[in-house]
């Protein structure tokens, strides 16, 4: 089947959080929303069929995963990652998000120092300051266009602070690196040496540019399984979020005990019904959809590329190795913060995620979503170029 990504599918008036809020938020009525990290495009068919048949049935019970649930899992992540997960290092989670929340509120105690990697996606820093934890944050270096980590910094906050937890952002939102094995080598054995727990947020895997590839961190040595919760979900790649359905990959027993106790404490029980059908049929049957969505994505970056090359060339694009979010930088206009917000929302008639969201190291970025038909990004860039030109 060939897909048309083109189409442009009106979602108004669906309880969409991206498109049916503007006034909620504080944007004008007519802002194009690019910002939260859903897709403008339809789930693949197979996954809308399973949602009809299950719909047909007409009794929404309660559910749980049977053994093809799992196998399905297994083979996904060993067909795509080389990594063969186990039945019972896997707990069901409505999101990822919650499952960061239920392990730092699981593996520290209040005022436990937990790190994060500014600028970063900002769920982390809620988790960490809303459930009393003291937040550590070891800020990305941002030198030629592109994001390293300071190692030294890490180590060095880790011992002062007495750093518990670690939240590996991979690929990383917002900035767009796919980190090397090389990078998560040294950075797991720090957290090996100071007794650090890692929770690795890995929710964008499936989506790695041409030249790149991404690394399990739990499947990089086996010292690292063993210290690591890694988060999985089939909602960014399938556009999925509404199901609230995510895989939790855990091999340490203790880790998995604690977390699954801590979830126990919020009496969520089973997962939705709707997300575990659409999980599945997505990891059996959305491969060839994934694949056509990847290529149409790279048509959408390259549009971006070239377009703030030849026609906005003072706004420039942090070369994205993954995700489907680009991390704009606008420094070079001077605009204060105010500016440019009034800039994006009030005259390009945008409708981002401002980058002092994801920390101060984000002052002077926007983050924008390209899963959307390109007739939508090419109207978002032609206002923008309109309202930059008007400065």
């Amino acid at each position: 089947m060939n897909y048309n990504f083109d189409e442009v599918i009106d979602r108004k008036n669906t309880n969409s959080v991206k498109h049916d809020f503007h006034g909620r938020n504080g944007m004008p009525d007519d802002a194009i929303p690019l910002w939260v990290a859903d897709m403008d495009f339809r789930t693949p068919a197979p996954v809308i069929e399973a949602l009809v048949k299950s719909g047909e049935h007409g009794i929404f019970g309660y559910s749980e995963t049977r053994e093809d649930y799992f196998l399905t899992l297994q083979k996904w992540f060993v067909d795509n990652y080389d990594w063969e997960i186990h039945p019972s290092w896997l707990v069901k989670t409505p999101g990822v998000v919650f499952a960061i929340a239920m392990a730092v509120r699981a593996l520290t105690g209040k005022g436990d120092a937990v790190m994060i990697q500014r600028p970063v996606y900002y769920p982390f820093s809620h988790v960490i300051i809303d459930n009393e934890r003291t937040l550590i944050n070891n800020p990305l270096i941002y030198n030629g266009g592109t994001y390293s980590m300071d190692f030294e910094d890490f180590e060095s906050k880790i011992i002062v602070n007495g750093v518990k937890l670690f939240i590996l952002c991979n690929p990383h939102n917002p900035v767009g690196r796919v980190w090397t094995k090389e990078e998560l080598i040294r950075l797991g054995d720090i957290c090996l040496k100071h007794g650090v727990t890692v929770v690795a947020d890995e929710i964008h895997a499936d989506f790695i540019y041409n030249g790149y590839k991404h690394k399990v961190f739990a499947n990089i040595k086996p010292e690292f399984a063993d210290i690591t919760i890694t988060c999985t979900a089939p909602s960014k790649t399938f556009n999925l979020a509404g199901l609230q359905v995510s895989n939790i990959i855990i091999s340490n027993r203790e880790l998995k005990g604690a977390i699954k106790s801590e979830i126990n404490k919020t009496g969520h029980g089973q997962i939705n019904t709707m997300g575990i059908a659409a999980c599945k049929a997505a990891y059996e049957h959305g491969h060839e959809w994934l694949q056509q969505l990847k290529v149409y994505l790279a048509g959408n970056l390259s549009f971006v590329r070239n377009f703030l090359a030849e026609r906005l060339p003072r706004v420039k694009l942090v070369e994205p190795q993954g995700t489907y979010l680009i991390w704009l930088d606008f420094k070079e206009l001077g605009l204060t913060e105010a500016e440019l917000e009034k800039l994006i929302v009030s005259d390009a008639k945008l409708w981002l995620d401002g980058g002092a969201m994801f920390g101060e190291e984000g002052k002077g970025f926007q983050r924008i979503n390209i899963a959307c038909p390109r007739e939508i990004l090419e109207k978002a860039f032609l206002q923008l170029e309109a309202a930059v030109n008007r400065l």
